[in-house]
């Protein structure tokens, strides 16, 4: 190997090194590109870098996520999923896991109107692992449906990690969009499958809310409260939505009618006032900042792997792979899930990918679908230990009786389900492809 090549995996050594130090992302990206690159190509090489800081912050596609995410933050701040929590868990809580199953609902749904798995995850642990745990739900059994309900918005559109991979693969948001939403009901319903079996099987881990409990609502209440709380925020779910997968609307656009519908929730459900406003601009300036802050740091990493050689060093590490594209796939998702364990979902996205990209190129590998089947692995990292990102939210807002190991033990069967839900995909691409194919994308 040329000294180049060298450098390159040494600019990849040298990031982990950093990483493991305790150096925030973001800073061991930037700094491990740049040296590299000087000690590599010398000032030269970083001529091009300005022109792909501008390309960034310039992206007309990227310009969704501060829209996206304010309408997230600001139907969370408003206590509209409360409501519609409320809501569907007394709608459910007569089958036994039907609070669980409701918790997941309530997942879909928000993930489809937030997207934002920290503010999910919290929202839901607030809410109901108390209550939970008080109806004499299994601890881990709790944690582990409402950790896997939070990061269901993270394949669940609109979902950050679909609009970056766009931007990543070169594929239209609406695609994308349009070919993870069968496969995030198929997660779902894997779920809701899970907790049928396990009330069946250990009826007393999963318990019915008592038909005393239920029966202070009437029906017509029932019905009225499906009006009020559950109606509205799933209509602009749909129209935001729909106008993406439709084509009516580019994403950006459909992100600013997000933001100005849950505004208008807001205001009908007569919580909006300064203090909320403030906090749900502060809540999206800094998930916004942290995101275009990795994006950038990003650049000088990824120009100096690619001018170093680095993405012919992978084009040779995939040559020796036996299988050809199916050997290099599963040697993808192998790879993602181990970085899962100890790398955040973004860092994943900007490091990993963009080095592998040019061989499924090469192999002509359906764009969309790879892209959904590394958003569902992705989806994973949140669940697994250590470092998973959900159970780190849990456990901050989870009562005292609550120990890291009901945590752990709760996401195991939920990330193999999620592994079950993987292998589907995978060996039946038409659940990701069929929909776009049926709309024109």
């Amino acid at each position: 190997m040329s000294l180049n090549e060298w450098l390159a995996i040494g600019m990849i050594g040298l990031f982990f090194a950093m990483m493991l130090m305790g150096i925030p992302v973001a800073v061991s990206l930037a700094v491990s590109g740049f040296s590299a690159g000087l000690l590599g190509f010398g000032p030269m090489l970083f001529n091009l870098l300005p022109g792909r800081l501008y390309g960034v912050v310039t992206n007309y596609t990227l310009m969704a996520i501060p829209l996206f995410v304010f309408m997230g933050v600001m139907l969370e701040k408003s206590r509209v999923a409360e409501d519609m929590l409320d809501t569907i868990g007394r709608a459910m809580g007569g089958l036994r896991g039907g609070m669980g199953m409701a918790i997941l609902l309530v997942g879909v749904l928000m993930g489809a109107s937030t997207g934002i798995v920290g503010a999910t995850v919290v929202t839901l642990g607030m809410l109901t692992l108390p209550p939970l745990l008080r109806r004499g739900y299994h601890p881990a059994i709790a944690c582990g449906t409402i950790c896997a309900s939070g990061t269901l918005g993270q394949i669940i559109p609109p979902s950050l990690v679909l609009i970056l991979l766009s931007d990543i693969t070169g594929e239209s948001v609406g695609a994308l969009f349009a070919g993870a939403v069968v496969p995030g009901l198929v997660i779902a319903g894997v779920y809701v499958a899970f907790l049928l079996l396990l009330g069946w099987r250990r009826p007393a881990w999963l318990p019915a809310i008592p038909r005393e409990e239920r029966e202070q609502f009437s029906r017509l209440d029932l019905l009225r409260d499906i009006g009020r709380s559950v109606v509205p925020p799933l209509s602009l779910v749909f129209i935001v939505l729909g106008s993406i997968i439709g084509g009516v609307a580019a994403p950006t656009e459909a992100a600013s009618m997000g933001a100005v519908g849950s505004l208008l929730l807001a205001i009908l459900s007569r919580r909006l006032d300064w203090p909320m406003l403030k906090a749900t601009l502060h809540g999206t300036l800094t998930i916004t900042a942290m995101v275009y802050f990795i994006l950038l740091c990003a650049q000088p990493f990824a120009l100096a792997f690619r001018g170093l050689g680095g993405e012919g060093l992978v084009h040779d590490m995939f040559a020796l792979l036996p299988g050809g594209e199916l050997g290099a796939l599963l040697f993808l998702m192998l790879l993602l899930f181990v970085l899962g364990f100890f790398l955040e979902w973004i860092e994943i996205c900007y490091i990993a990918l963009p080095m592998f990209l040019p061989v499924f190129i090469g192999y002509g590998t359906d764009m969309a679908w790879l892209a959904i089947l590394v958003a569902m692995n992705l989806q994973m990292s949140f669940l697994t230990p250590p470092f998973g990102w959900a159970l780190f939210f849990l456990k901050g807002v989870a009562p005292k009786e609550v120990s890291t190991g009901h945590l752990y033990l709760g996401a195991i069967p939920f990330v193999g389900m999620l592994m079950l839900s993987i292998a589907l995909v995978f060996l039946f691409p038409s659940i990701t492809t069929w929909l776009p194919a049926i709309i024109g994308w």
